[in-house]
C-alpha cells in the first residue's frame, strides 16, 4: 500500500526544513497525519517486520560468525543489525522465562482460632514421638531430639496456641528458615539475647535488619518462606545480570588492555556474547523440554553446550581482539574465573538485597 506523504517540507516534530521524506534532524517520517486506518496499519506492520527483518539478519552472524557483529558495529555498519542492547534486552526476557518457568504464588499465613484442630494434631504427633521413642535401637542423639520436640508440643499445648503457632513451632524445629539468619522465634527474643551479649560480639545495624526481615517473613509465610524469597530472587536476577555486564566489559579492559580499544568497544562484545548465550541456552532449555526423558539425551545436551560455549567464547575472542591461539586459550581462562568471582558475588548481593527489600 502507497505511502501518503504531505506537500509542505517543514518538520511537524521539531520544524526542522525537509530535503526528503524523513527529517535529517529527530528521523521523522513526513507523513501526513490524517490517514486512513489502512494507511495506519500499513505503517505499524512496516515497522514491526523492519524489526523482524534485522533481527533475523543479527541472528545469522550471532550464531555463526563469532565476534562478527562487535566489529561490524565499531566499524559503524549498524543499520542492519538490531542493537546490542535491544536484543540483549529481547534475548534475556525469553532466556529467564524460560530459565524460571513457575506458577508459585506467594500466600500469607492467615491467623485461625480453631484450637480444637491445634491441640489435635499436637496430641496426635505426642502418640507418634512415643511409639518412635519405644524403639529399643532409637539412639540417644534421637532419643533427646524426641524430647525436646515433646516439649515443645506440650508447651502449645499449655498455652492454647493455634494451628498457626503450631505450625511456626514445627517450622523452626525443621529448619524453615533463610540461611544465616537467628534460630529465635521472635524479633523481641533476637534483641533481648542480643542484649545479653558483651557490647564486642553484638550484631550490627545491618545483620539486625536481616533477622528482622527473616522473623518477619516467618510469621507471615510460615513454611512458605524460603519459596516467598526464592521467587522474589529469581526476579533480580536478571537486574543483577544487567548490572554485571559492565564488570565484565571492564575484565575485557583489563585483560585485552595490549588492544587499545575504548571501554565501550568492550562492553559492545560483552552485551552480544551474552546474547549468544542466553539465546543458545535457551534453545537447549527447549529441547529438554521437547525431547522426552526416556530418551536420555539431556547429558548428551549439557555436554554438547558447554563444547560450543566454550568454543564460541575462544572463537570470538579470537575474532575480536585479533590475538594468537595459545594467548586467547590463556586470556579465556583467566576471564572465566574472574567473571565466575564476579558472578558469585552479584548472586550474594542480589539474595541480600531480595531478603532485605522483600
Amino acid at each position: 500500500m502507497k505511502k501518503h506523504y504531505r506537500k509542505e517540507n517543514d518538520c511537524l516534530n521539531c520544524g526542522t526544513i525537509l530535503e526528503g521524506k524523513f527529517c535529517h534532524k529527530c528521523g521523522q517520517e513526513n507523513l501526513q497525519m490524517k490517514e486512513s486506518f489502512g494507511h495506519m496499519m500499513n505503517h505499524a506492520i512496516s515497522d514491526y517486520f523492519h524489526f523482524d527483518d534485522q533481527f533475523f539478519s543479527t541472528i545469522k552472524p550471532l550464531f555463526l560468525k563469532p565476534g562478527f557483529l562487535s566489529n561490524e558495529y565499531m566499524a559503524g555498519r549498524r543499520i542492519r543489525y538490531l542493537h546490542p542492547v535491544k536484543m540483549y534486552i529481547f534475548i534475556s526476557l525469553i532466556y529467564f522465562v524460560l530459565l524460571f518457568q513457575t506458577s508459585f504464588k506467594p500466600v500469607k499465613i492467615t491467623e485461625t482460632d480453631n484450637k480444637k484442630e491445634s491441640k489435635k494434631t499436637l496430641v496426635e504427633t505426642n502418640k507418634k514421638l512415643d511409639s518412635v521413642a519405644k524403639d529399643p535401637d532409637m539412639p540417644a542423639m534421637g532419643k533427646n531430639f524426641i524430647i525436646d520436640a515433646k516439649k515443645q508440643n506440650e508447651a502449645a499445648l499449655a498455652n492454647g496456641d493455634t494451628v498457626d503457632d503450631y505450625e511456626d513451632i514445627r517450622d523452626s524445629r525443621k529448619g524453615y528458615r533463610i540461611p544465616g539468619s537467628t534460630h529465635d522465634t521472635t524479633y523481641a527474643q533476637y534483641l533481648a539475647d542480643q542484649q545479653k551479649l558483651p557490647s564486642a560480639k553484638r550484631n550490627g545495624f545491618i545483620i539486625r535488619m536481616f533477622n528482622r526481615k527473616a522473623l518477619q517473613y516467618r510469621q507471615e509465610y510460615g513454611s512458605r518462606t524460603k519459596e516467598v524469597v526464592l521467587e522474589e530472587f529469581k526476579h533480580n536476577v536478571p537486574k543483577m545480570m544487567f548490572l554485571i555486564l559492565p564488570l565484565c566489559a571492564l575484565i575485557f579492559q583489563i585483560a585485552f588492555w595490549r588492544n587499545r580499544k575504548y571501554y565501550v568497544e568492550h562492553l559492545i562484545y560483552t552485551f552480544h556474547l551474552h546474547c549468544f548465550l542466553f539465546l543458545f541456552l535457551s534453545i537447549i532449555m527447549l529441547l529438554e523440554i521437547i525431547l522426552p526423558s526416556s530418551w536420555g539425551l539431556n547429558n548428551w545436551l549439557t555436554t554438547i553446550a558447554t563444547v560450543v560455549i566454550i568454543w564460541y567464547l575462544y572463537k570470538s575472542m579470537r575474532v575480536f581482539y585479533n590475538r594468537p591461539p595459545f594467548r586467547t586459550i590463556t586470556k579465556l581462562i583467566g576471564v572465566s574465573l574472574v567473571y565466575s568471582i564476579v558472578f558469585a558475588f552479584g548472586i550474594t548481593f542480589a539474595f541480600i538485597i531480595t531478603a532485605l527489600l522483600l
